[in-house]
Formats: structure tokens, C-alpha cells, sequence
């Protein structure tokens, strides 16, 4: 599964600053968005 993800842990973690905060309703995974719009 690590194949479905287009970011590293590492690149992940110096992105994550960047997303909003959580509030309400539960998010969607921000790395499968983010890894769907890359490879878009």
C-alpha cells in the first residue's frame, strides 16, 4: 500500500502545517487528497 501515496512521511509532515485544523464534521484523509491531486 505504501505505492498509493506520492509523498513521504517526511514531505508529509512539513506540509501538514499548511491544512486547516479539524473543526466539526470528521476530514478526509489529507494525503490521499493531496497525492490525488498530484497525480492529477
Amino acid at each position: 500500500m505504501s505505492d498509493l501515496f506520492w509523498l513521504s512521511d517526511a514531505q508529509m509532515a512539513r506540509l501538514e502545517r499548511f491544512f486547516p485544523k479539524s473543526h466539526g464534521k470528521p476530514r478526509v484523509d489529507d494525503r490521499r487528497v493531496l497525492s490525488g491531486i498530484i497525480f492529477i
